[in-house]
């Protein structure tokens, strides 16, 4: 049976299989990748950027469609689909219009002659990518590394195959020469075939701790170049004097959007006492009010979860929780007299180092609250996790925000807004939650040669 299957989550129906892929198809997608590249690195970065601004145009043209596609296949609400496709069409166009400077040659100021370094593709790259953001977490690996004169081959994630298909439709209808973009419907021993393979220079995985592990394993042993975004655990900082009110609706958002599946959720909202419990009560107030609805419905915030396997995993946290001692704020957990993978939001506080849930990931629709003595106690707090992902930062005072900003073991904060993600901004982490960095102008630094050219001979 093949491991890529549309299994609707708000249903628990197979709606689609795809046939995984033989030993066969993985050559020829390592050969076409390899061919497309010897090719693909002699275009000019104009005639890639006009494939780029093609994407962009196709993506908000087909936004309605594509957005039910991602509900069908994951759950995630179509308003917050059209959200994240919105966001993609942005990525293309930022680096549409940003390589030419980005990929200029740098210049070396020295004593005699000149020196400068050349910034050149290095060959046929891998991108394994997660279901939660089905086409934004493509489309940050995608282009940056395709107008730089890369190829790609692309495992998504099992559950997928829909968006995996649709994208190649959308780069083949842009114009994207046959060989540059090759979706993979792989299984884990292929992409170790393809990791392995002397013509693939590089990899990028978004995914699970272990799945990073094992691919950096891999990709060690190969040599190769790899970039990881992995788990987190962010925390959210509420200072005395942040504005409540506004704190409360950044915490929903950051919690439970895309119902709490996103690797930089705010997974730990931890405020000072202070202002306990007001925020506490305004938050609580505010999560009973949301229920998990339609994700075929524009006003649905909360859909299903993406599948039933990952609901049940939740309840086991939850649950281990609970039973540790932790203090159910708001009740949730699996609803079991529903078919599909329907999760009710859930609240727990005095949650401790010596519980489990303490150190792991909660990915999906639980909060957990925690209370600090004061601000030092709270970055003690932020930071006494193995993650490194990012945080949001509750303030009015900007030089308070900066100072806890500078004090935070994390890759990315916010301030006065729940974590997010920008075409023009870097994201990545410390920790255990990868290296490497996507998106602005760091993103396409990655898979790079950067080729010195030096003349001794005066001019």
């Amino acid at each position: 049976m093949s491991e890529y299957q549309v299994t609707n989550p708000a249903t628990g129906e197979v709606e689609a299989t795809y046939p995984t892929a033989n030993e066969q198809d993985i050559q020829q997608a390592i050969k076409k990748a390899d061919d497309a590249y010897q090719e693909w690195q002699k275009t000019s970065i104009g005639e890639r950027t006009d494939v780029l601004n093609k994407i962009a145009d196709i993506y908000d043209k087909r936004r309605d469609e594509l957005a039910r596609i991602i509900a069908t296949e994951m759950g995630k609400p179509v308003a917050q689909a059209k959200g994240e496709l919105g966001l993609v069409a942005q990525i293309y166009r930022y680096y549409a219009n940003n390589a030419q400077e980005l990929l200029a040659p740098n210049t070396i100021d020295v004593d005699q002659g000149s020196a400068s370094v050349k910034k050149l593709p290095v060959g046929a790259l891998l991108g394994i990518m997660p279901w939660n953001f089905p086409h934004y977490q493509v489309a940050r690996f995608v282009a940056p590394n395709v107008v730089a004169g890369n190829t790609i081959i692309l495992k998504h994630a099992p559950q997928c195959p829909n968006t995996a298909e649709v994208i190649v439709d959308i780069l083949k209808d842009a114009g994207l020469p046959d060989g540059v973009y090759n979706n993979v419907y792989a299984t884990n021993d292929q992409a170790a075939t393809i990791i392995e393979d002397s013509r693939v220079q590089g990899v990028s995985l978004t995914g699970s701790e272990r799945a990073g592990q094992a691919v950096a394993k891999i990709a060690g042993g190969a040599l190769k170049k790899v970039v990881l975004e992995l788990g987190g655990s962010d925390a959210f900082i509420v200072a005395a004097d942040a504005d409540i009110a506004q704190a409360i609706q950044n915490a929903i958002v950051g919690r439970f959007g895309n119902t709490g599946q996103a690797c930089n959720a705010a997974k730990r909202l931890i405020v000072v006492e202070d202002v306990y419990e007001p925020f506490v009560k305004g938050f609580t107030d505010a999560v009973r009010g949301i229920s998990a609805a339609d994700p075929m419905q524009e006003d649905t915030f909360i859909g299903p979860m993406s599948s039933v396997s990952a609901a049940e995993n939740l309840q086991k946290q939850l649950d281990s929780a609970i039973q540790d001692g932790a203090t159910v704020l708001v009740e949730g957990g699996m609803t079991k007299d529903k078919a599909g993978a329907w999760f009710a939001p859930a609240v727990l506080a005095d949650v401790d180092s010596s519980m489990n849930v303490y150190s792991e990931e909660l990915f999906g629709p639980v909060a957990v609250i925690y209370k600090a003595r004061d601000i030092a106690h709270a970055i003690e707090i932020a930071n006494d996790v193995p993650f490194g992902l990012g945080a949001s930062i509750q303030t009015q005072d900007a030089d308070l925000a900066a100072d806890i900003a500078d004090k935070l073991e994390v890759g990315m904060v916010y301030i006065n807004t729940p974590s997010g993600s920008e075409a023009n901004t870097p994201f990545g982490g410390v920790k255990r939650s990868g290296f490497g960095r996507e998106l602005g102008t760091l993103g396409i630094t990655e898979f790079l040669n950067y080729k010195l050219i030096r003349n001794k001979a005066s001019a």
